[in-house]
């Protein structure tokens, strides 16, 4: 099955396979006469990216790349992105890769325009407010991995190189103007890479889903996320090239970010310390660390899962959906703890105490204290 299609929630996308040639058509859509395309240093080399290229500047719209990016984005590569767009004259940013080159370009499109420091606009009540956005580049977003549905969101998250904390950036001009899902991009990932990204997907959709906040139309989304990513994910593991395994899964990567509007939990409270200290990738350690919170936030969760078992054709209530977990888990080769993943509980307090200051605390249906999140780390090793 061929799938293409234009959506226009919550922004134009373009999906279906080939439509990377639609490129300088969204730049020109959004203005952009002179791009910048922002990408990470191991996609920088690779033929995808080559061509993303050609197709700028065949439009006469340059041939401009930066991708001084690090797996884990810090302020230095933004500085870095900053100059580079300045230096260069750029009027836009074509943020091109996977959760880092995505977030890093809609990063620099936001600060080529402001005077404070990238700390000022953390997602903290209305800090947002404190930008210029007049002076926010527009952005087109092509995403090559199908997992943090950068692509789709309104934040990037930037690593404090000073003390190894990641930081949600928010503001609602950081949504692109238009996205290109184009399946073929995706089908050169290494099965890791696949395996990580793609349980980032179901993490996402799992714990938008099981917040307590009231958002039915995140719930609703978060629950077909779910049910693509049980449907695809092993097909697109088991065979790169199945295009409509991949057009689905890059579907279900925007499905979970577009849910999260309604809150992540402790999956992700304890796996952005991890990344951050441990340079871990945050999809295969949000994998990693999936059973032990789903069994930590049970009492408040199981008819909720239940339901959501129901849905997905999974038998038993919570236990079928947890064992469910468990092989689709091993079916992946993901890590079995944080121990199988080379990291050693020696430095468990730095951990819960970056944990329980995380953005996504707030949203997991059981409250993490230190003493509860210093257990629940332990749980993981």
């Amino acid at each position: 099955m061929n799938i293409v299609a234009n959506w226009s929630y919550p922004t134009p996308i373009k999906m279906g396979r080939g439509r990377i040639k639609e490129l300088a058509d969204a730049c020109k859509t959004l203005g952009i006469k002179k791009p910048l395309l922002v990408t990470d240093r191991g996609l920088a080399s690779m033929a995808i990216t080559a061509h993303a290229l050609d197709i700028l500047e065949e439009a006469g719209l340059g041939r401009a790349i930066f991708s001084e990016v690090d797996p884990n984005p810090n302020e230095i590569n933004l500085e870095a992105g900053v100059k580079a767009f300045k230096d260069g004259g750029h009027d836009g940013v074509v943020a091109f890769g996977g959760g880092s080159g995505l977030d890093l370009g809609k990063a620099v499109a936001f600060m080529a325009g402001q005077t404070r420091p990238v700390w000022d606009f953390e997602d903290i009540g209305d800090w947002w407010t404190r930008a210029n956005s007049e002076g926010i580049a527009p952005i087109v977003a092509v995403p090559t991995t199908a997992g943090t549905g950068s692509e789709v969101g309104r934040a990037s998250v930037i690593t404090n190189s000073q003390t190894h904390v990641k930081k949600i950036i928010f503001h609602p001009k950081f949504l692109p103007g238009v996205v290109i899902c184009d399946p073929e991009l995706t089908v050169g990932m290494p099965k890791a890479i696949t395996v990580g990204t793609g349980m980032d997907a179901f993490a996402h959709c799992l714990e938008a889903y099981s917040s307590p906040f009231y958002h039915p139309m995140s719930a609703g989304i978060a629950l077909e996320g779910l049910r693509l990513v049980k449907e695809f994910l092993p097909r697109a593991y088991k065979d790169g090239t199945d295009i409509e395994a991949r057009s689905n899964m890059m579907a279900a990567a925007a499905m979970g970010a577009v849910a999260f509007q309604k809150g992540l939990g402790a999956i992700h409270s304890l796996s952005h310390p991890i990344g951050a200290v441990y340079n871990t990738h945050h999809g295969m350690t949000n994998a990693v660390v999936m059973p032990a919170v789903l069994r930590f936030n049970r009492p408040a969760i199981e008819d909720k899962i239940a339901r959501a078992a129901a849905y997905l054709g999974i038998e038993g209530g919570f236990d079928g959906f947890y064992d469910y977990v468990l092989e689709l888990r091993k079916e992946l080769g993901v890590p079995e703890s944080l121990t199988a993943m080379g990291i050693k509980p020696d430095r468990v307090d730095e951990l819960v105490a970056e944990a329980i200051k995380d953005p996504s605390c707030g949203g997991n249906p059981v409250e993490l204290t230190a003493e509860n999140t210093r257990a629940l780390f332990l749980e993981c090793f």
